[in-house]
């Protein structure tokens, strides 16, 4: 069984790390890498940073930023947002980033999502997927959370699953930035479509929740922001509560 990580997410806009409520309200956290650099003394499995404007403003995800973190981390990380061609990918796996996430770029052209692990090999690829329900139904959203596609959820895991992909990273939009719980039940639905590793995002408020995601669900990363961001919760605090409830952590 793969062990659990523990994965901050640092959401990058103009240079600078920033964190709202349901992909609205943002406010600054600080410099993605003196954070980057904290979270790895602090115990972090991995990284994500995500250029959350990128595809918004028609731009190229930071490859300065990816070159400086590459110089000062040593933890694996992943990088996203406005990232939509093979070349994009090769620029950012050249500056350091050991993954890249694709999101809007995958859903408009899904072969996009063949072609980078056909080149550089499925792990990776991490697929990144907002979601939210409406009226019963699980919809994916693209755009920083800002256009809703007709493509269900679910469907949408098992066709990236087919093209290649290496990762899900599942952002509930329903639950993010609320501090209630990740979303059990988009999770556990997700599970069992898709074989690939799964991160969990959206909703991490405490402790208790992340025990909850590793133990309802078979999602083998836990991805959380402002609890990190704002030290609400240590990162090795949280390792040693999930090691006394008995999981496997890296």
């Amino acid at each position: 069984m793969l062990k659990k990580r523990i994965i901050p997410c640092l959401d990058i806009k103009d240079g600078k790390t920033v964190k709202g409520i349901q992909f609205e309200d943002l406010r600054i956290a600080g410099d993605p890498v003196e954070l980057a650099k904290k979270y790895v003394k602090d115990g972090a499995d991995e990284l994500v940073f995500l250029d959350i404007t990128a595809t918004l403003e028609g731009r190229k995800t930071l490859i300065e930023l990816v070159e400086k973190l590459s110089l000062e981390i040593n933890i694996p990380f992943t990088i996203g947002g406005g990232i939509s061609s093979v070349q994009d990918v090769e620029a950012l796996l050249k500056a350091g980033a050991d993954k890249v996430s694709i999101n809007s770029a995958a859903v408009r052209r899904p072969e996009l999502v063949r072609e980078i692990a056909q080149q550089f090999g499925n792990q990776c690829v991490v697929v990144a997927v907002d979601t939210k329900n409406i009226d019963g139904e699980d919809y994916v959203f693209i755009n920083g959370g800002k256009i809703k596609t007709e493509l269900k959820t679910l469907d949408w895991v098992k066709t990236v699953t087919d093209l290649g992909a290496g990762e899900i990273l599942l952002t509930s939009m329903d639950f993010d930035g609320t501090k209630n719980g990740f979303d059990i039940r988009m999770l556990q639905s997700v599970s069992e479509v898709c074989h690939l590793p799964i991160i969990a995002s959206g909703g991490a408020g405490k402790m208790e929740d992340f025990t909850e995601v590793f133990t309802k669900t078979n999602v083998t990363g836990a991805l959380a922001a402002s609890i990190f961001h704002f030290n609400e919760i240590k990162i090795s605090d949280l390792k040693e509560n999930l090691k006394q409830n008995k999981i496997s952590i890296r």
